[in-house]
């Protein structure tokens, strides 16, 4: 499937299921967590575990004789950094189990389609691969003025039809097509009551951060990468981790319009920029230059995968880039510390602050980071 994908970029796959075996189910069974928390049915890992094979062979057969049904996932809530609570979907085990697997066999297909500055939810890329792009980009390409980008209630807002839709371009297997279909429409129970999803896929259901990144390849990716060709007159640079993504370009105007452009392409697919998380400011080796010469002050930090980068110089004077981690974070990790010894800088009010991080070593390379700029 790989090499297929790789050699054609228009072969749609009508045959695929197959490749959902009963070792590949055994294979995603073993992966899970086992101290996850169980979905409505209750079913712990260690539970189902007893008699596995037996299960596994008759999940392996509802799935293939389109008997198998998803049930809808349990809503919990976790904290976030900022006080608000993030809602997630805990998924039965089962239906874990068989969207690892198919998550497995489209990914095989996928992977051969997205983008370099994709890092989000993929095989063999990080958070950290992504912060590592953005110093080589920052560092070593034309950037004046950064977009930082977040998507609002993207996990929530995704439209079922076009989600469908964009999995039509590569997959032509129609029992996959309804098993994606049934995990969109099971939706969650809360409170003893279920309700039926007509948006959105659950924060925590194992197929869902693949559906995202496939959403995101046809609506942004291909977007940016034709917009850039088109439009605009200087660089841009991006790197995009889920719905969290930083837009690096040279030019004001650049930067301005693309965001005009970017709201109305986001809107036509039920999308919409977070008013609140989504800035443009002056970012990049002659910021600090332009917003003296302006009197705005020293430049703006930008805040990206948990980390606060800032402009700075070496000891030799040459612009990088510095980070530490976010302020709202380390709060956060420091109530979690609780009374075990925090290391740190203190502080004349006998708090302690975050000690400074020291920055990524760059990648030899643009290349070599994963970057396709």
């Amino acid at each position: 499937m790989r090499e297929v994908a790789r050699r054609d970029k228009r072969a749609r796959f009508t045959a695929l299921l197959h490749h959902v075996t009963v070792a590949r189910l055994r294979e995603g069974f073993f992966a899970l967590k086992r101290d996850a928390a169980p979905g409505v049915d209750g079913v712990t890992w260690q539970e189902y575990r007893e008699g596995l094979e037996e299960r596994l062979v008759d999940l392996h057969a509802r799935v293939h004789r389109d008997s198998y049904r998803a049930r809808p996932s349990r809503r919990t809530y976790i904290s976030k950094p900022d006080g608000r609570e993030r809602p997630l979907g805990i998924a039965l085990l089962e239906d874990k189990i068989v969207q690892r697997a198919v998550g497995e066999v489209l990914s095989a297909i996928y992977e051969e389609d997205f983008l370099g500055f994709s890092y989000g939810f993929r095989p063999g890329r990080s958070q950290h691969d992504a912060l590592d792009a953005l110093w080589v980009g920052l560092m070593h390409q034309r950037v004046s003025w950064v977009l930082d980008a977040d998507i609002r209630g993207f996990f929530d807002a995704l439209d079922h039809g076009w989600i469908l839709r964009f999995l039509e371009h590569r997959i032509g297997d129609r029992r996959i097509l309804r098993l994606v279909r049934k995990w969109l429409r099971a939706g969650v129970m809360e409170d003893g009551r279920g309700s039926r999803a007509e948006r959105g896929t659950p924060q925590g259901a194992v197929i869902s951060p693949l559906l995202a990144n496939v959403y995101l390849h046809y609506v942004l990716d291909l977007w940016v990468e034709s917009w850039r060709r088109s439009e605009a007159r200087g660089t841009v640079i991006i790197v995009r981790y889920a719905d969290d993504f930083v837009v690096g370009f040279d030019h004001r105007e650049d930067a301005e319009r693309f965001q005009e452009a970017l709201r109305d392409r986001l809107a036509d697919f039920g999308l919409e920029l977070h008013p609140d998380k989504t800035r443009r400011i002056r970012f990049g080796r002659f910021a600090a230059e332009n917003r003296k010469r302006l009197g705005e002050g020293k430049p703006e930090t930008l805040d990206f995968l948990g980390f606060t980068h800032i402009c700075g110089k070496t000891r030799r004077g040459r612009f990088t880039v510095w980070r530490k981690t976010m302020a709202k974070r380390f709060r956060v990790t420091l109530g979690e510390i609780g009374g075990r010894r925090v290391t740190g800088v203190p502080t004349a009010t006998g708090r302690y602050s975050a000690p400074p991080l020291p920055r990524l070593r760059p990648a030899r390379s643009a290349s070599e980071s994963g970057m396709l700029l």
